[in-house]
Parts: C-alpha cells; sequence; structure tokens
C-alpha cells in the first residue's frame, strides 16, 4: 500500500529520532594529542654575526738588508720552532771581517793586560793604561757591530708556527721590505666580529661563544672572549670584538669567514617546544594536560622570553612538569579530554613516537 505524505513525515521523524539516540549513545572517542613537559634547561640569548679568524701572532718575514740568498732552510707549509734558521744570505765579508776583529780584540786586551801589570808595579803611566783600555773597548765594539752585520743576514722564526708558501729561490737578490715567507701561530685563532651596540652592557670578556663555518658543515669551534673594542663605529654603531678560538687539530686557517654566536645572559629556564604555542593578537596561550584529572585539557596564557631553533622561555603560566600538547592543538578543546599519543622529548624521531604508547 502506498504511503501516505503523513506516514512519510512519520516514519522521517522516527529515523532521525533513531538516529540521535544512536549518536547520543555513542559519542566521539578522545582526540589523540602528542604532548611535551615543561622542563628547566639552561638557557642562553644568542646574537649571531659574521666574524673573520686571524693567527694568534702573524708575520711576514723579510730581509733587513740587500743581499743575495744562500741557503734556505724551509719548506712550503713546514712547521718550525721559536729560533729556527730559516734562511741564510751571503756572507763572506763579514766572517773575514769578523775574523780580523777577533785578532784586534785578542791583542788589545793582551795589551791592556800587560800594561795593567806594569801600572802596577809603577812602571806604566796612568795615561798609557787608560789608552790600552779604550783600544780594547774599542776593538770589542767593532767586533760587536760585525755581529750584529751577520746576524741581518740570517733570518730566523720569531716564535713556533707554520710556515706560508715561499717566494723566493736560491740566490735571489732581497731588499730590506722583500717578503721571503710568512709564519703563523695558528694554535689559538682570534675571530673577530663586531655586535651591536645596543648589547655593550652585557659584553665582557670570558663570554663563551660557538662559531662554525661552511667548510667544515656541522662542526662547532668553542671560545670566549678575550676583548672588546674601546671606540663604537660612529658609521654602523658597532663594536668590534675579539674572541679567542683553540685550534688543536690547526683545522681553521686565517682569513676564514666564519659565523659566530655570542652566548649571553646564561641562566636557568622553563622551556616549551614552540609547536606548543597559540599566539592570538599580542598574547599566546598553550593547551594544557592533566593527567591527574583524567587528560582533562585546560587553556593558559603564558608568558614569553627568548627563543632558540625549536625551543621557547617561559617566563611566566608554567611550571616545571606541567605537559602541553605540541600536535594536536586544533582538535583539542579547554574542558576536553585527550588520549596522549606520545611524549615529544624533542630528541626521540618521529617514527617511534607513532608507536603505541604503553600505559
Amino acid at each position: 500500500m502506498p504511503l501516505t505524505g503523513s506516514r512519510r513525515r512519520a516514519l522521517l521523524c522516527g529515523l532521525l529520532i533513531l538516529c540521535s539516540a544512536l549518536v547520543t549513545a555513542a559519542p566521539p572517542p578522545p582526540p589523540p594529542v602528542f604532548v611535551a613537559e615543561v622542563r628547566l634547561d639552561r638557557f642562553v640569548d644568542r646574537v649571531e654575526a659574521l666574524g673573520t679568524l686571524s693567527a694568534n701572532e702573524s708575520v711576514v718575514l723579510s730581509a733587513q738588508v740587500t743581499e743575495t740568498i744562500s741557503a734556505i732552510h724551509f719548506d712550503d707549509g713546514e712547521r718550525v720552532e721559536a729560533g729556527q734558521l730559516l734562511v741564510e744570505m751571503t756572507s763572506s765579508e763579514e766572517h773575514a771581517q769578523l775574523e780580523e776583529a777577533q785578532a784586534t780584540v785578542e791583542e788589545a786586551d793582551q795589551q791592556y793586560r800587560r800594561v795593567k801589570s806594569l801600572s802596577a808595579q809603577g812602571t806604566a803611566s796612568q795615561s798609557l793604561l787608560d789608552e790600552r783600555r779604550r783600544e780594547w773597548e774599542t776593538a770589542r765594539a767593532r767586533l760587536a757591530a760585525i755581529e750584529s752585520r751577520l746576524v741581518d743576514r740570517l733570518i730566523k722564526a720569531p716564535f713556533a708556527g707554520v710556515i706560508g708558501l715561499r717566494n723566493l729561490s736560491l740566490g735571489a737578490l732581497v731588499e730590506p721590505g722583500d717578503p721571503v715567507a710568512t709564519l703563523d701561530d695558528d694554535s689559538i685563532m682570534k675571530l673577530e666580529f663586531s655586535v651591536p651596540s645596543t648589547f655593550l652592557s652585557s659584553l665582557q670578556p670570558g663570554l663563551p661563544v660557538q662559531a662554525w663555518t661552511r667548510a667544515y658543515g656541522e662542526r662547532r669551534f668553542d671560545g670566549q672572549v678575550k676583548s672588546i673594542d674601546s671606540r663604537i663605529d660612529p658609521v654602523t654603531r658597532a663594536v668590534r670584538v675579539r674572541a679567542l678560538l683553540d685550534n688543536p687539530d690547526r683545522a681553521l686557517k686565517p682569513g676564514l669567514l666564519m659565523q659566530v654566536a655570542l652566548l649571553k645572559n646564561p641562566r636557568s629556564a622553563l622551556v616549551i617546544p614552540e609547536a606548543a604555542l597559540m599566539p592570538l593578537a599580542d598574547k599566546q596561550f598553550v593547551l594544557v594536560v592533566d593527567e591527574r584529572n583524567g587528560n582533562t585539557v585546560s587553556q593558559r596564557e603564558v608568558r614569553i622570553g627568548a627563543r632558540r631553533p625549536g625551543q621557547v622561555e617561559v617566563l611566566d603560566g608554567l611550571t616545571a612538569g606541567d605537559k602541553v600538547i605540541t600536535d594536536g592543538t586544533l582538535r583539542a578543546r579547554p574542558g576536553q579530554t585527550v588520549n596522549i599519543t606520545a611524549i615529544d622529548d624533542g630528541v626521540t624521531p618521529l617514527d617511534d613516537l607513532l608507536q603505541p604508547r604503553t600505559p
């Protein structure tokens, strides 16, 4: 028998009531979320800049006299000790003069001693003794001058370090100022960089720094601030800072461009993942899960401080041990219960977090 309009409406109303009863009887399951524990961690403010490396000590070796090179005692890239002989220049004439001066000093010394003995016996005048002493001292001064000229014809390492590429060969004529080679003490490196003057109040010697360069990938070089320039650049309004970096394996080279992070104001702070933040206008909120109350969600306003990659400092609104939602903030609502799928510690890979959580 065909259904009339009233029967059709009555049947439809019955179906709607049945569906409503079924929905009421089977509420949706709690949404799955990832949470992270609010923890106390060491936090520092980072000021990043670009810096250039230079050796702890650096010099361009050059000649002091005009002469030809007679011997070279180093090779490119060789490490030398302080005082090591590197280059000899022709000094045949000076060596002959040295032998002559030594003989003159010896003769003058003998004459002075002889007259001194006679003067003690009263058979030689005081003026003759003074003359012989003057001749002896003059001969010694001439000997010292010749020895000094000989030293000028030797190039020695003023400090321990590594030699660069030599620029001259045997027999080459050199003049004062001509570069022979470079010498760098690369056991410790100086890193100079500029910091805005707004950070001047927190700059002080001893602050830790971290530096890295594309040449060595993810490797970090640790050091500390050695000194701060006494003047601020009037154009850039920045101050030059010099830090020292240990270089035990001699990996760093002078002139290398490095990125540097100045770590200032170290402190203990509450830290949460940035993913937990829910900005609204100029305020920040997080969703907190209360496990003692059946995983009930509540919303809290927080005041944040400094940031670092993936994490943020919390100044107010949370306490250590609270659990904040990092994944699932769009599914959870205040007053709702949630299913904690995993605890994000910032270290465990995502694949491991997706594994079923053991109660």
